[in-house]
Protein backbone atom coordinates (compact mmCIF):
# COMPACT_ATOMS: atom_id res chain seq x y z
CA UNK A 1 0.00 0.00 0.00
CA UNK A 2 2.95 2.41 0.76
CA UNK A 3 4.32 1.67 -2.60
CA UNK A 4 0.82 2.53 -4.59
CA UNK A 5 0.49 5.46 -2.14
CA UNK A 6 3.95 6.67 -3.70
CA UNK A 7 3.36 5.91 -7.52
CA UNK A 8 0.56 7.34 -7.19
CA UNK A 9 1.29 10.60 -4.93
CA UNK A 10 -1.59 10.50 -2.51
CA UNK A 11 -1.36 9.30 1.06
CA UNK A 12 -1.86 5.87 2.51
CA UNK A 13 -4.68 6.94 3.95
CA UNK A 14 -6.16 7.79 0.54
CA UNK A 15 -5.24 4.25 -0.79
CA UNK A 16 -7.04 2.95 2.18
CA UNK A 17 -10.39 4.92 1.33
CA UNK A 18 -9.73 3.80 -2.10
CA UNK A 19 -9.82 0.06 -1.23
CA UNK A 20 -12.61 0.09 1.52
CA UNK A 21 -14.66 3.94 1.22
CA UNK A 22 -14.30 4.76 -2.46
CA UNK A 23 -16.92 7.15 -2.19
CA UNK A 24 -15.17 9.31 -0.29
CA UNK A 25 -11.97 9.74 -2.62
CA UNK A 26 -12.79 11.99 -6.05
CA UNK A 27 -13.06 10.26 -9.46
CA UNK A 28 -9.61 11.38 -10.57
CA UNK A 29 -8.21 10.39 -7.44
CA UNK A 30 -9.34 7.16 -6.94
CA UNK A 31 -8.36 6.54 -11.14
CA UNK A 32 -4.86 7.05 -10.02
CA UNK A 33 -4.76 5.35 -7.64
CA UNK A 34 -6.19 2.35 -9.34
CA UNK A 35 -4.12 2.54 -11.83
CA UNK A 36 -1.15 2.68 -9.83
CA UNK A 37 -2.35 -0.63 -8.71
CA UNK A 38 -2.83 -2.03 -11.86
CA UNK A 39 0.88 -1.13 -12.83
CA UNK A 40 2.42 -2.52 -9.75
CA UNK A 41 0.08 -5.59 -9.84
CA UNK A 42 -1.22 -4.84 -6.15
CA UNK A 43 -3.47 -7.11 -4.47
CA UNK A 44 -5.32 -6.20 -1.23
CA UNK A 45 -4.16 -9.37 1.30
CA UNK A 46 -8.02 -10.35 2.31
CA UNK A 47 -6.50 -12.83 4.82
CA UNK A 48 -5.47 -9.59 6.96
CA UNK A 49 -8.32 -7.66 6.31
CA UNK A 50 -10.89 -10.50 7.07
CA UNK A 51 -8.92 -11.15 10.78
CA UNK A 52 -9.32 -7.50 11.38
CA UNK A 53 -12.79 -7.98 10.34
CA UNK A 54 -13.34 -10.91 12.39
CA UNK A 55 -15.03 -12.86 9.66
CA UNK A 56 -14.91 -13.43 5.80
CA UNK A 57 -17.07 -13.01 2.48
CA UNK A 58 -17.38 -16.67 2.54
CA UNK A 59 -19.33 -19.51 2.97
CA UNK A 60 -18.50 -23.56 3.33
CA UNK A 61 -20.10 -26.67 2.56
CA UNK A 62 -18.67 -29.70 3.81
CA UNK A 63 -20.26 -32.82 2.05
CA UNK A 64 -20.65 -36.16 2.69
CA UNK A 65 -19.46 -37.83 -0.37
CA UNK A 66 -17.75 -35.80 -3.25
CA UNK A 67 -18.48 -38.88 -5.21
CA UNK A 68 -22.16 -38.99 -5.08
CA UNK A 69 -23.89 -36.19 -7.72
CA UNK A 70 -26.72 -35.62 -5.33
CA UNK A 71 -24.27 -33.46 -3.43
CA UNK A 72 -22.67 -31.54 -6.15
CA UNK A 73 -26.57 -30.30 -6.96
CA UNK A 74 -27.27 -29.64 -3.32
CA UNK A 75 -23.43 -27.45 -3.90
CA UNK A 76 -25.43 -26.22 -6.87
CA UNK A 77 -27.91 -24.44 -5.13
CA UNK A 78 -25.99 -23.11 -1.84
CA UNK A 79 -24.06 -21.76 -4.54
CA UNK A 80 -26.97 -19.60 -5.78
CA UNK A 81 -27.92 -18.45 -2.11
CA UNK A 82 -24.16 -17.52 -2.16
CA UNK A 83 -23.76 -15.28 -5.14
CA UNK A 84 -26.82 -13.80 -4.34
CA UNK A 85 -25.55 -12.37 -1.44
CA UNK A 86 -22.35 -12.14 -2.99
CA UNK A 87 -20.22 -14.37 -1.52
CA UNK A 88 -17.99 -17.41 -2.43
CA UNK A 89 -18.56 -21.05 -1.39
CA UNK A 90 -15.70 -23.21 -0.31
CA UNK A 91 -16.42 -26.85 -1.08
CA UNK A 92 -15.15 -29.88 1.42
CA UNK A 93 -15.63 -33.39 0.91
CA UNK A 94 -15.57 -35.39 4.35
CA UNK A 95 -15.95 -39.12 2.08
CA UNK A 96 -18.11 -40.17 5.09
CA UNK A 97 -15.39 -40.21 7.30
CA UNK A 98 -15.18 -38.20 10.82
CA UNK A 99 -11.67 -37.60 11.07
CA UNK A 100 -11.98 -36.15 7.75
CA UNK A 101 -14.48 -34.18 8.67
CA UNK A 102 -13.33 -32.45 11.86
CA UNK A 103 -9.93 -31.21 9.90
CA UNK A 104 -12.13 -29.73 7.65
CA UNK A 105 -14.16 -27.57 10.03
CA UNK A 106 -10.91 -26.61 12.20
CA UNK A 107 -9.35 -24.91 8.85
CA UNK A 108 -12.95 -23.91 8.34
CA UNK A 109 -13.20 -21.69 11.86
CA UNK A 110 -9.27 -20.67 11.17
CA UNK A 111 -10.52 -19.24 8.34
CA UNK A 112 -13.75 -17.57 10.03
CA UNK A 113 -15.93 -18.39 7.38
CA UNK A 114 -19.61 -16.65 7.97
CA UNK A 115 -21.38 -19.96 8.02
CA UNK A 116 -20.97 -23.45 7.07
CA UNK A 117 -23.14 -26.12 6.12
CA UNK A 118 -22.93 -29.50 6.43
CA UNK A 119 -24.38 -32.80 5.74
CA UNK A 120 -22.70 -34.70 8.53
CA UNK A 121 -21.48 -37.97 9.20
CA UNK A 122 -22.97 -37.70 12.71
CA UNK A 123 -25.34 -34.87 13.40
CA UNK A 124 -24.53 -34.92 17.26
CA UNK A 125 -21.09 -35.07 17.07
CA UNK A 126 -19.65 -32.75 19.57
CA UNK A 127 -17.24 -30.90 17.01
CA UNK A 128 -20.54 -29.58 15.45
CA UNK A 129 -21.49 -27.98 18.85
CA UNK A 130 -18.40 -26.49 19.15
CA UNK A 131 -18.07 -24.37 16.19
CA UNK A 132 -21.50 -22.95 17.10
CA UNK A 133 -20.31 -22.29 20.58
CA UNK A 134 -17.46 -19.91 18.55
CA UNK A 135 -20.48 -18.14 16.89
CA UNK A 136 -19.94 -19.45 13.82
CA UNK A 137 -23.18 -20.14 11.79
CA UNK A 138 -24.08 -24.42 11.37
CA UNK A 139 -26.85 -25.87 9.32
CA UNK A 140 -27.41 -29.53 8.50
CA UNK A 141 -27.94 -30.09 5.52
CA UNK A 142 -29.92 -33.71 4.28
CA UNK A 143 -30.39 -34.61 8.24
CA UNK A 144 -33.24 -33.36 10.63
CA UNK A 145 -30.95 -31.71 13.33
CA UNK A 146 -30.97 -33.53 16.88
CA UNK A 147 -32.45 -31.45 19.66
CA UNK A 148 -32.85 -27.72 18.08
CA UNK A 149 -29.67 -26.84 18.45
CA UNK A 150 -28.94 -26.16 14.80
CA UNK A 151 -31.05 -25.05 11.95
CA UNK A 152 -31.54 -27.72 9.16
CA UNK A 153 -33.47 -28.70 5.76
CA UNK A 154 -34.10 -31.95 4.90
CA UNK A 155 -36.47 -34.14 2.67
CA UNK A 156 -38.45 -36.81 4.74
CA UNK A 157 -36.42 -39.63 4.24
CA UNK A 158 -38.76 -41.98 6.15
CA UNK A 159 -41.95 -40.67 3.93
CA UNK A 160 -39.62 -41.63 0.29
CA UNK A 161 -38.81 -45.27 1.51
CA UNK A 162 -42.36 -45.74 2.31
CA UNK A 163 -43.13 -44.35 -1.17
CA UNK A 164 -41.00 -46.35 -3.25
CA UNK A 165 -42.14 -49.89 -1.39
CA UNK A 166 -45.21 -48.53 -2.05
CA UNK A 167 -44.97 -47.92 -5.39
CA UNK A 168 -43.36 -52.02 -6.00
CA UNK A 169 -45.97 -53.05 -4.10
CA UNK A 170 -48.71 -51.73 -6.48
CA UNK A 171 -46.64 -52.96 -9.48
CA UNK A 172 -47.88 -56.59 -7.97
CA UNK A 173 -44.13 -57.45 -6.53
CA UNK A 174 -44.59 -59.74 -3.30
CA UNK A 175 -40.71 -60.10 -2.64
CA UNK A 176 -38.43 -56.97 -2.29
CA UNK A 177 -34.96 -56.15 -1.52
CA UNK A 178 -33.78 -53.19 0.29
CA UNK A 179 -30.52 -52.38 -0.18
CA UNK A 180 -28.34 -50.02 1.50
CA UNK A 181 -25.84 -49.46 4.06
CA UNK A 182 -24.22 -48.85 6.44
CA UNK A 183 -27.05 -48.00 8.88
CA UNK A 184 -24.57 -45.64 10.93
CA UNK A 185 -26.12 -43.19 7.83
CA UNK A 186 -28.93 -41.69 9.05
CA UNK A 187 -30.51 -41.42 5.81
CA UNK A 188 -30.32 -44.89 5.16
CA UNK A 189 -31.86 -46.13 8.64
CA UNK A 190 -34.57 -43.93 7.64
CA UNK A 191 -35.41 -45.11 4.43
CA UNK A 192 -35.20 -48.76 5.78
CA UNK A 193 -37.84 -47.62 8.32
CA UNK A 194 -39.95 -46.25 5.43
CA UNK A 195 -40.26 -49.43 3.61
CA UNK A 196 -40.67 -51.61 6.74
CA UNK A 197 -43.84 -49.52 8.02
CA UNK A 198 -45.30 -49.54 4.35
CA UNK A 199 -44.43 -53.75 4.02
CA UNK A 200 -46.03 -53.73 7.50
CA UNK A 201 -48.94 -51.67 6.73
CA UNK A 202 -49.94 -53.55 3.44
CA UNK A 203 -50.09 -57.01 5.49
CA UNK A 204 -47.29 -58.30 3.41
CA UNK A 205 -44.88 -61.16 5.21
CA UNK A 206 -42.39 -59.28 7.19
CA UNK A 207 -39.58 -62.28 5.86
CA UNK A 208 -40.25 -61.07 2.32
CA UNK A 209 -38.85 -57.48 2.80
CA UNK A 210 -35.14 -58.52 2.18
CA UNK A 211 -32.64 -56.45 3.91
CA UNK A 212 -29.62 -56.68 1.03
CA UNK A 213 -26.60 -54.00 3.31
CA UNK A 214 -23.60 -52.75 1.39
CA UNK A 215 -20.75 -51.37 3.00
CA UNK A 216 -21.09 -47.62 1.39
CA UNK A 217 -23.62 -45.57 -1.43
CA UNK A 218 -21.68 -46.85 -4.52
CA UNK A 219 -22.03 -48.43 -7.81
CA UNK A 220 -19.61 -51.08 -6.92
CA UNK A 221 -21.51 -52.05 -3.98
CA UNK A 222 -24.57 -51.98 -5.80
CA UNK A 223 -23.19 -54.50 -8.38
CA UNK A 224 -22.09 -56.95 -5.84
CA UNK A 225 -25.65 -56.46 -4.00
CA UNK A 226 -26.58 -57.54 -7.28
CA UNK A 227 -24.25 -60.85 -7.33
CA UNK A 228 -25.66 -61.28 -3.44
CA UNK A 229 -29.05 -60.92 -4.86
CA UNK A 230 -28.28 -63.53 -7.42
CA UNK A 231 -27.12 -66.17 -5.00
CA UNK A 232 -30.55 -66.31 -3.07
CA UNK A 233 -32.51 -69.44 -4.27
CA UNK A 234 -34.95 -68.84 -7.01
CA UNK A 235 -38.07 -69.21 -4.98
CA UNK A 236 -36.87 -66.69 -2.09
CA UNK A 237 -35.39 -64.48 -4.77
CA UNK A 238 -36.56 -61.04 -4.40
CA UNK A 239 -38.50 -59.75 -7.72
CA UNK A 240 -37.78 -56.04 -7.35
CA UNK A 241 -35.42 -53.98 -4.91
CA UNK A 242 -35.21 -50.44 -3.48
CA UNK A 243 -31.56 -48.85 -3.41
CA UNK A 244 -30.93 -46.55 -0.54
CA UNK A 245 -29.72 -43.93 -3.78
CA UNK A 246 -29.28 -44.21 -7.34
CA UNK A 247 -25.74 -44.84 -7.57
CA UNK A 248 -26.48 -48.21 -5.80
CA UNK A 249 -29.18 -48.33 -7.83
CA UNK A 250 -27.68 -47.65 -11.24
CA UNK A 251 -24.67 -50.74 -10.16
CA UNK A 252 -27.55 -53.24 -9.76
CA UNK A 253 -29.03 -52.22 -12.40
CA UNK A 254 -25.87 -52.79 -14.34
CA UNK A 255 -25.18 -56.07 -12.83
CA UNK A 256 -28.54 -57.21 -13.57
CA UNK A 257 -28.45 -56.56 -17.34
CA UNK A 258 -24.89 -58.45 -17.65
CA UNK A 259 -26.39 -61.24 -16.03
CA UNK A 260 -28.95 -61.57 -18.75
CA UNK A 261 -31.53 -60.75 -17.05
CA UNK A 262 -34.34 -58.26 -18.27
CA UNK A 263 -35.43 -55.03 -16.06
CA UNK A 264 -38.03 -54.79 -15.15
CA UNK A 265 -39.33 -58.25 -16.15
CA UNK A 266 -37.14 -60.26 -14.09
CA UNK A 267 -36.13 -57.80 -11.45
CA UNK A 268 -37.83 -54.12 -11.11
CA UNK A 269 -35.64 -51.44 -9.47
CA UNK A 270 -36.06 -48.34 -7.41
CA UNK A 271 -33.11 -45.48 -6.82
CA UNK A 272 -33.25 -42.42 -4.28
CA UNK A 273 -32.03 -38.88 -5.57
CA UNK A 274 -33.41 -38.88 -9.02
CA UNK A 275 -29.70 -37.68 -9.99
CA UNK A 276 -29.10 -36.61 -13.60
CA UNK A 277 -27.83 -40.13 -14.70
CA UNK A 278 -31.35 -42.16 -13.73
CA UNK A 279 -33.02 -41.03 -16.55
CA UNK A 280 -30.60 -41.41 -18.98
CA UNK A 281 -29.19 -45.14 -17.45
CA UNK A 282 -29.96 -48.05 -20.22
CA UNK A 283 -33.31 -48.93 -18.55
CA UNK A 284 -34.18 -45.17 -17.43
CA UNK A 285 -34.18 -45.70 -13.89
CA UNK A 286 -37.65 -44.89 -11.39
CA UNK A 287 -36.18 -43.11 -8.19
CA UNK A 288 -37.65 -40.89 -5.64
CA UNK A 289 -36.62 -37.49 -6.17
CA UNK A 290 -35.23 -35.25 -4.07
CA UNK A 291 -35.60 -31.47 -4.77
CA UNK A 292 -31.80 -31.17 -4.71
CA UNK A 293 -30.86 -27.47 -5.85
CA UNK A 294 -34.16 -26.28 -3.53
CA UNK A 295 -32.34 -28.02 0.01
CA UNK A 296 -29.05 -25.93 -0.88
CA UNK A 297 -30.58 -22.73 -1.49
CA UNK A 298 -32.47 -22.87 1.91
CA UNK A 299 -30.09 -24.48 3.95
CA UNK A 300 -27.80 -21.18 2.68
CA UNK A 301 -30.69 -18.60 3.24
CA UNK A 302 -30.53 -20.14 6.69
CA UNK A 303 -27.31 -19.92 7.09
CA UNK A 304 -27.13 -16.20 6.07
CA UNK A 305 -29.89 -15.30 8.09
CA UNK A 306 -28.25 -16.70 11.30
CA UNK A 307 -25.34 -14.79 10.29
CA UNK A 308 -26.85 -11.32 9.87
CA UNK A 309 -30.08 -11.59 11.55
CA UNK A 310 -29.83 -10.68 15.65
CA UNK A 311 -33.61 -11.60 16.03
CA UNK A 312 -32.44 -15.41 14.17
CA UNK A 313 -33.88 -18.56 16.41
CA UNK A 314 -33.19 -21.98 15.24
CA UNK A 315 -35.67 -24.02 13.70
CA UNK A 316 -36.12 -26.80 11.40
CA UNK A 317 -37.01 -25.87 7.71
CA UNK A 318 -40.51 -27.80 6.72
CA UNK A 319 -39.18 -31.02 5.71
CA UNK A 320 -39.10 -31.24 1.56
CA UNK A 321 -41.59 -33.90 0.26
CA UNK A 322 -40.27 -36.54 -1.89
CA UNK A 323 -41.91 -37.60 -5.45
CA UNK A 324 -41.42 -41.14 -7.42
CA UNK A 325 -40.45 -40.30 -10.83
CA UNK A 326 -41.74 -43.87 -12.49
CA UNK A 327 -39.50 -44.67 -15.63
CA UNK A 328 -38.75 -48.07 -17.27
CA UNK A 329 -36.88 -50.19 -14.55
CA UNK A 330 -40.30 -50.76 -13.14
CA UNK A 331 -43.40 -50.40 -15.14
CA UNK A 332 -44.07 -52.59 -17.96
CA UNK A 333 -47.55 -52.57 -20.08
CA UNK A 334 -48.11 -56.49 -18.80
CA UNK A 335 -46.83 -58.36 -16.31
CA UNK A 336 -47.74 -61.64 -14.79
CA UNK A 337 -46.44 -62.14 -11.41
Amino acid sequence: MKDVARSAGVSLGTVSNVMNRPEVVSPSTRERVERAMAELGFVRNESARQLRAGTSRTLAYVMLDGSNPFFHDVAQGIELAAEEADLSLFICNSNGRADREEVHLDRLMQQRVQGILITPVNPEAPHLAEISRRGIPVVIVDRVGVGGAFCSVAVDDVLGGRIAVEHLAEQGHTRVAVVGGPESIGQVRERLEGARQIWAELGLPPDDLIYLPTAALTVAEGRSAGERLAGIPARRRPTAAFCANDLLALGLLQQTIGAGLRVPEELAIVGFDDIEFAAAAAVPLTSVRQPRQELGRAAAQLVLDEATNPDHHHHQQPLFVPELVARASTVVRSRAY
